[in-house]
């Protein structure tokens, strides 16, 4: 499907993520990733800051309002907690976490799991897999706005992980 796939490899798409226990039998599935240049401890903190903001396009998702560019101290997320916030309205819930590795939430009927590769000390995978179920003929529309959306995301979360890296 267009928009399924993104900056991703085939053994990628085929590892076990956390949402795939969740919705067993998928009408979408997407996969997202990026290469961040800071250790996965280091790449966390703002992964599991999504509760505080969308981090994706602020205009569209977050009415304007700048998704922070610091690190807030924040205890771990906990399943059953908000997933995000947007337009300062807490979103969807948290699924299931283990903290410094993955975070699974569920929003507007998607299912995503976000998980931190380490690739060595340095350098981690953040890695997105999408998936739901129903969808019907807007799934094309729903892969390719994702896609837009979580590329943004992505991008956002290594920009601000590797600016914030020690030694730099």
């Amino acid at each position: 499907m267009i928009g399924d796939r993104w900056n991703v490899t085939d053994d990628e798409m085929a590892r076990h993520y956390p949402c795939d226990d969740i919705v067993t039998s998928p009408t979408l599935q997407a996969w997202r990733g990026v290469t961040v240049h800071t250790s996965r401890a280091g790449l966390w903190p703002w992964v599991s800051q999504i509760r505080l903001a969308p981090y994706s396009y602020d205009w569209i998702d977050n009415l304007g309002r700048t998704s922070p560019r610091d690190l807030v101290p924040m205890p771990e997320p906990v399943v059953g907690e908000h997933f995000t916030t947007a337009a300062t309205r807490p979103c969807g819930t948290i699924l299931a976490v283990t903290p410094g590795v993955s975070l699974t939430g569920r929003i507007l009927g998607a299912v995503m799991s976000y998980d931190l590769v380490t690739v060595d000390e340095h350098t981690t995978r953040l890695l997105l897999k999408v998936v739901m179920s129903g969808g019907g003929v807007a799934r094309p529309v729903i892969s390719l706005g994702d896609l837009v959306m979580a590329r943004r995301q992505l991008l956002n979360f290594k920009h601000l992980a590797e600016e914030s890296a020690p030694g730099r």
